[in-house]
């Protein structure tokens, strides 16, 4: 049976990482041309005792979204024994999965071309191409920002503990006029979205000097107090809060990699 950590870093994965591909399905023209007559459902799927844990993947024409649970007519599985082996898969370590409508080998050859697009937001994926690096900044931010709320929604202690006793707050991060996201934190209750919240100043504001300021902080090559000092970043705000949301970055970080 699947550990609660397990657990955990599966939603995550299923609710923040694989919905990214979106981003990457509209930003690359190979991949978008590749997908834009496409309709087809490719379901991800762990076993478990306690239940089956997957989400599907959902391609139409050009339109894409990630659906949690196990549908119930796939063009395509990826089944795993484990919900450890399907984490080890995800996480880009060696995990061979038992693929059912594998005949479909344009289909199957486009779904892994996308889930190698992913590789980009692994720890040692280090870009030279200023468009690819835009988009891993663009990727981990509103990766991280959706983790974090999933974090809590899933129940990790010390997140739930932190959420339940604010108010409404929001975490907001900006790079630049196209690459934004937030997290709103209330009474226990949390929510991602991507862009400015307009609606609410913000509690804390991670405001990164364009791509090239967030880009070493993606890739762990200064931390946030150096960041800011080489002015990076600035942080508007709270400096606790500020450091309670990169204290459950690393966390989130730790648990998926």
């Amino acid at each position: 049976m699947a550990t609660d950590r397990e657990l955990l870093a599966a939603r995550i994965y299923l609710r923040a990482v694989l919905p990214v591909m979106k981003v990457v399905l509209n930003e690359d023209p190979s991949l978008k041309k590749k997908f834009a007559n496409v309709t087809a459902k490719v379901q991800f799927v762990a076993k478990d005792p306690a239940g089956d844990v997957g989400a599907c993947l959902c391609f139409d024409k050009g339109e894409f979204k990630v659906e949690q649970g196990v549908d119930s007519s796939p063009d395509i599985t990826f089944s795993f024994r484990t919900v450890e082996r399907m984490l080890a898969m995800l996480s880009g370590k060696p995990a061979i999965p038992m693929i059912k409508g594998f005949w479909k080998i344009g289909l199957l050859i486009k779904v892994l071309s996308l889930l190698m697009s992913l590789k980009i937001l692994m720890p040692d994926a280090r870009p030279m191409d200023p468009e690819k690096k835009r988009l891993k900044v663009k990727l981990t931010f509103y990766m991280i920002t959706t983790a974090l709320s999933q974090y809590n929604k899933g129940g990790d202690p010390e997140m739930v503990k932190w959420t339940k006793m604010q108010p409404e707050r929001i975490y907001q991060i900006t790079v630049d006029d196209d690459i934004a996201a937030y997290l709103r934190v209330k009474a226990g209750k949390s929510k991602a979205g991507r862009g400015v919240y307009k609606r609410r100043r913000p509690f804390v504001h991670m405001k990164f000097n364009g791509v090239d300021g967030a880009f070493p902080i993606v890739m762990n090559d200064i931390g946030m107090v150096d960041a800011v000092k080489k002015g990076f970043l600035t942080i508007e705000g709270s400096p606790e809060y500020g450091g309670n949301i990169g204290d459950f970055m690393v966390r989130i970080q730790d648990l998926i990699t």
